[in-house]
């Protein structure tokens, strides 16, 4: 669903000069990716890409305003959510790094990259995680990809780095050439080198690298489906053979085609799903109809309703990896619908998911 922001910043694309285009491109990149860890940015950082876009300030000023704004206790007391100062800070350091005109293909210029995105946010900006790792995710119906331990993470990157610099670009096809991309892209992720921000990361480094071979790449495509791409490199890497599952690349495939080669093909979240779909069969035939498209984020959250029905806000919130803000309004969307209902009371009912 597209915000008031994201229109106007379209306006500038549509009808700006071409500078202006590029930092409100750029700019849409940017806060569109927060979507993937579930953050909002705030009306603050939008007033103040436009006047970045339109040219009032330079990026240095817009980090520097956004420090100044967070230092303030008013300013802290009037975000939308703990997290919104992150979503406000990364955006803007996505947007500086996709406008600078420089690119090294290593490992070590994807932890720059990490660096530059989470300094001051993480502790362990720039750094490789030293634990081990497991991500619940819903799109899995609650299970996780394995992940790289944390002592192979350096031999990892290395070797799938080497082996990519291996491929020989100018004897494939561009169809070709974007199925390998993918495959690469999708195992650097698998590695998931850092703590936290691993999809943010590397969608920069993505685009940074397909800039790299000359590839004009659509920004609208991380703006507007940034949690496909995340949902995707779930996919490429997740495999449960006793339930017929398979890692599979071409969700991915399907997201850079678009990319790249300015294709339509739908991407659908719900379509990614190993286990969502297959539990809500019972939903108000309202929800599945392709006219309403209930969505993914929909199908998970009736699943955790119908299992606990007394289930918390938050605790959904946290569950499907979204903001308690995002949660409340898909709710009230299924209420609308008449998907849920709310029996016995705000304080001590429960949800109930209707039958048909």
């Amino acid at each position: 669903m597209r915000t008031e922001s994201m229109s106007e910043f379209d306006e500038y694309i549509r009808h700006g000069e071409p500078g202006r285009r590029e930092k409100a491109a750029a700019w849409q990149t940017a806060i569109g990716l927060q979507d993937v860890d579930g953050l909002k940015p705030s009306a603050y950082l939008i007033d103040t890409a436009r006047k970045h876009i339109e040219g009032d300030i330079t990026i240095d000023d817009v980090k520097q305003m956004l420090d100044a704004y967070y230092k303030s206790k008013t300013a802290r007391a009037e975000a939308e959510d703990e997290r919104t100062e992150e979503a406000d800070k990364v955006s803007a350091r996505i947007e500086e790094l996709l406008t600078e005109k420089s690119f090294s293909f290593s490992p070590e210029y994807l932890a720059r990259i990490h660096r530059h995105l989470f300094q001051g946010v993480f502790k362990f900006a720039g750094r490789y995680r030293d634990y081990d790792i497991t991500k619940r995710e819903w799109v899995l119906d609650g299970d996780t990809v394995l992940y790289a331990s944390a002592s192979m993470i350096q031999e990892t990157l290395n070797y799938d780095f080497s082996q990519e610099r291996k491929v020989n670009y100018a004897s494939l096809d561009t169809a070709r050439a974007v199925e390998q991309i993918a495959k690469f892209i999708a195992g650097v992720w698998q590695i998931h080198p850092f703590g936290e921000g691993n999809t943010r990361t590397i969608a920069v480094f993505t685009m940074k690298y397909l800039q790299s071979f000359g590839f004009e790449v659509k920004n609208d495509m991380f703006k507007d489906h940034s949690w496909y791409f995340r949902n995707a490199l779930v996919r490429a890497n997740y495999n449960n053979y006793p339930k017929g599952i398979h890692a599979t690349d071409e969700f991915l495939i399907l997201f850079f085609r678009n990319l790249i080669l300015n294709e339509r093909n739908e991407l659908k979240n719900r379509d990614l799903s190993v286990g969502v779909i297959q539990s809500a069969n019972h939903l108000d035939p309202k929800c599945q109809n392709d006219t309403l498209d209930c969505t993914l984020e929909e199908l998970a959250i009736v699943k955790i309703l119908r299992e606990n029905g007394k289930a918390k806000q938050d605790d959904i919130a946290r569950q499907i990896g979204k903001s308690l803000r995002t949660v409340k309004r898909i709710m009230a969307g299924l209420v609308e619908k008449k998907v849920i209902v709310r029996e016995n009371g705000r304080r001590n009912g429960v949800w109930v998911v209707k039958k048909h």
